[in-house]
């Protein structure tokens, strides 16, 4: 069942004339986007998170900071992959 799945999935993916539905890089460009939506939406979250914590505990702030900045490092490394 599986294996007739992905087989029909591959297919869906591929054009008509057997290359990839997108170049390579509106994949890398894809890949990058998403991982900076992520990102984004984690951050969101986290940040406010954060601020509510060092609203009632000022000695929170470095922990909130690099668990704010986390995220990016996800940008980033999506980066490096698209470069290398």
């Amino acid at each position: 069942m599986s294996l007739e799945l992905a087989s029909e999935l591959g297919n869906v993916v591929l054009e008509s004339n057997g290359g990839p539905a997108i170049t390579a890089d509106a994949a890398a460009a894809l890949a990058v986007g998403l991982a900076a939506f992520g990102a984004g939406y984690s951050q969101r979250a986290i940040g406010a998170a954060a601020v509510g914590a060092m609203a009632e505990d000022e000695s929170l702030f470095g922990k909130g900071l690099v668990l704010t900045v986390l995220p990016e490092t996800l940008v980033i490394l999506a980066l490096l992959v698209v470069l290398i």
